[in-house]
């Protein structure tokens, strides 16, 4: 159970510019699947000399990151798309070009997102729901927040946010939505291995869905990166797949064991592992 913004969806290579210039795949939007394009899930492809083209019938009222997701692993199910650049080029087509400007599509994009998440229809909502229950304190920071969803419903919700993600694209964008909505969330560039935060600088700590990003040396230093900023709790979440999905970028395939493994590598005052739609570690600073 992956987003685009968690799994990152999809991390630092998503948005690290706002000029992405036409790459593969190529990505129109058509109510109906085009003459010679082959229909898959929600979407539909075809192959003309080579490229990959990708038609999509989002539009502002429907384009979300549930359904961007569910339409580009449906390709990859079907052997169509490989490898998380291909995936992100395309995800990023897909968006851009639900509405007549790319300003547009990004505020449908974020609105629908953050609609679907809240309302539970989203299939992450429920690692947002349990995430969010599990705060600690008044003050969050999540880290690797990418689109910063989960950071947004947070400033929602009364709390004092901030985010940070590798990718300077990506905090422009959450920079961009937060100040359109109204919501305060302090984004900034960021690696979750070495923190631009202070010491017990904020209550609440989350990862979520990133450390499987990550090899054994980065998530060690995550965690402790985390616990050092952390004042009262360290949430981290992240998938548990038969194979790692490198469409997502993802690294490590994770049991309970390693969560355990993890909770032993770092200092702490305590932990706690359990799952729920993936699984859970929170820790103690």
């Amino acid at each position: 159970m992956t987003t685009i913004d968690q799994s990152t969806t999809v991390r630092a290579a998503l948005l690290d510019s706002s000029d992405v210039r036409d790459r593969e795949p190529q990505v129109l939007r058509s109510a109906l699947v085009p003459r010679g394009f082959a229909r898959c899930g929600l979407l539909s492809w075809c192959r003309v000399a080579g490229i990959l083209q990708i038609a999509h019938p989002f539009d502002e009222k429907t384009i979300s990151d549930s359904v961007v997701v569910d339409g580009l692993v449906s390709l990859v199910d079907a052997g169509v798309l490989s490898g998380q650049e291909q995936f992100e080029s395309a995800a990023v087509g897909i968006i851009r070009t639900s509405a007549a400007t790319s300003a547009d599509a990004w505020s449908a994009f974020y609105d629908n997102s953050l609609r679907e998440l809240r309302c539970g229809t989203s299939a992450f909502a429920p690692v947002h729901r349990r995430a969010h229950a599990l705060l600690a304190g008044s003050s969050v920071l999540e880290v690797g927040s990418c689109f910063g969803f989960f950071a947004l419903a947070c400033a929602m919700d009364g709390f004092d946010v901030s985010a940070c993600d590798i990718s300077p694209g990506a905090v422009s964008l959450l920079s961009c939505a937060s100040r359109r909505l109204g919501l305060p969330v302090d984004a900034a560039v960021g690696d979750a291995t070495a923190l631009p935060y202070d010491d017990d600088s904020v209550d609440t700590v989350s990862l979520i869905h990133l450390l499987e990003h990550l090899d054994a040396p980065g998530v060690e230093a995550a965690l402790s990166e985390a616990l050092r900023v952390a004042r009262r709790r360290v949430i981290v979440a992240v998938p548990f797949e038969e194979k790692p999905s490198p469409h997502f970028g993802h690294r490590l395939r994770l049991t309970e064991t390693d969560l355990h493994i993890w909770a032993g590598s770092v200092a702490h005052s305590g932990a706690q592992v359990f799952v729920d739609h993936g699984g859970w570690l929170i820790l103690t600073p």
